[in-house]
């Protein structure tokens, strides 16, 4: 199992940019897929991007084009670099880890969580 904690999140103006960190400890963390998600007040949790361990990405509809999702299994850190932020991005960012090969789609399959951050875009 993985401990995660997320870093970064904030309020920003329509058209910011936020870079979110995850950092994770344990052990593997190579051998897991890492994600972001999403949650907005009375939303259901989203996917917005997942690099599974053979470092592939993939990005929920709203996060293509926009954003960016790295790992650095070295350091045991993930990462989201969102641009052009809008209203609608505003959520609670969740980072997690799931099975080695997911996708933005397997929410449900993502067994480790952290608190998450908040990230807030005002027009």
């Amino acid at each position: 199992r993985l401990q995660l904690v997320e870093s970064g999140g904030g309020s920003v103006q329509v058209g910011g940019s936020l870079r979110l960190s995850c950092v994770a400890s344990g052990e593997l963390f190579s051998s897991y897929s890492m994600g972001w998600f999403r949650q907005a007040p009375g939303k259901e949790r989203e996917g917005v991007a997942v690099v599974d361990g053979d470092g592939h990405a993939t990005y929920g509809d709203s996060a293509k084009g926009r954003f960016s999702i790295s790992r650095d299994n070295d350091k045991n850190v993930v990462f989201l670099q969102m641009n052009n932020l809008k209203p609608e991005d505003t959520a609670m960012y969740y980072c997690a880890a799931g099975p080695f090969y997911s996708t933005y789609e397997d929410v449900r399959n993502f067994d480790d969580w952290g608190q998450g951050t908040q990230v807030t875009v005002s027009s």
